[in-house]
């Protein structure tokens, strides 16, 4: 049976195949559609990603070490009435021994522009799944929690005594992706 996690609870992963699953439903009569995004950011012991390579998103789908991979963008959050609109799976046993920490942020696309933000977003979670057995470990409902933030750090894997925990992190910002990408990554971004 999967545990549901509130913000801030923290569990020990005990498997290495997984699939982080996140998902979102927009409101209804919004105007535009919603592009919401996953990204993952694999971070150092410094709190950097050590080379763009290691943000996976629907632009770079696969990380340097085949640990990550994100299985596509959802350009409307349409993939599933019920599931997961995107997904990254992830294999612990292949993560680069320099990361200690994977981060999972969604960020809605072009939302300054769109006037969209999380309040015209309900349903938003990150889950873990066992990739062995199909079945889900863990999940965190965000709630209403948000209202005017363009991005959410879901939540993050890190590494402990050699063993992988998960966090539910539930943290918002009036951000873009850019602002992750500068606030982790110190390289010059290719456009």
């Amino acid at each position: 049976m999967a545990i549901n996690l509130q913000k801030g609870q923290k569990i020990n992963i005990g498997l290495s195949k997984i699939t982080v699953g996140l998902g979102w439903d927009p409101n209804e009569g919004t105007g535009y559609d919603f592009d919401l995004d996953a990204s993952a950011f694999m971070i150092d012991a410094n709190r950097l990603i050590p080379a763009e390579e290691y943000f996976v998103f629907y632009g770079n789908t696969d990380s340097p070490d085949q640990a990550l991979h994100h299985t596509g963008d959802d350009p409307t959050g349409g993939n599933s009435a019920t599931g997961d609109d995107e997904s990254i799976q992830v294999d612990l046993s292949k993560v680069d021994d320099s990361i200690q920490e994977i981060l999972f942020v969604v960020t809605i696309h072009d939302a300054v522009t769109r006037k969209q933000n999380y309040g015209q977003v309900r349903n938003s979670y990150i889950r873990i799944v066992d990739d062995s057995t199909g079945e889900e470990v863990a999940k965190y409902e965000l709630g209403e929690d948000f209202s005017i933030e363009t991005g959410v750090e879901f939540g993050r894997l890190y590494k402990r005594d050699g063993q992988w925990k998960f966090e539910a992190s539930g943290i918002g910002y009036r951000e873009d992706l850019s602002f992750f990408l500068s606030k982790y990554f110190k390289g010059q971004i290719i456009k």
